[in-house]
């Protein structure tokens, strides 16, 4: 059975650091592209951040470029997203997924970047 668990988010100040982590369960992680989303308040889910079983390529959405990292260990089958130099704007919801046949989602964990 195919799970992702997401943790990692929580309250942080403009600036400051976050690492998001995703266990992923049922499927082996090395084999698939993993991505992370997230959804703002009122706006659609937008890509953030994946990285490819190909060489392990990743892609950025423009708006973290620099400051995203998006990264994989393939014996704890995690994903990680370390975000460093918060802003507002990335406050939302950031779920993990993964396109094991279907497509699979986390629950999701909620990032706020506030003063």
């Amino acid at each position: 059975q195919v799970r992702l668990v997401e943790s990692g988010g929580g309250l942080v100040q403009p600036g400051g650091s976050l690492r998001l982590s995703c266990a992923a369960s049922g499927f082996l992680l090395r084999s698939y592209s993993m991505k992370w989303y997230r959804q703002a308040p009122g706006k659609e889910r937008e890509l953030v951040a994946s990285i490819s079983t190909v060489n392990g390529a990743m892609y950025y959405i423009d708006s973290v470029k620099g400051r995203f990292t998006i990264s994989r260990d393939i014996y704890k089958n995690t994903v990680y997203l370390q975000m460093n130099s918060l802003t507002p704007e990335d406050t939302g919801v950031y779920h993990c997924n993964a396109r094991v046949g279907f497509d699979y989602w986390g629950q999701g964990t909620q990032v706020t970047v506030s003063s």
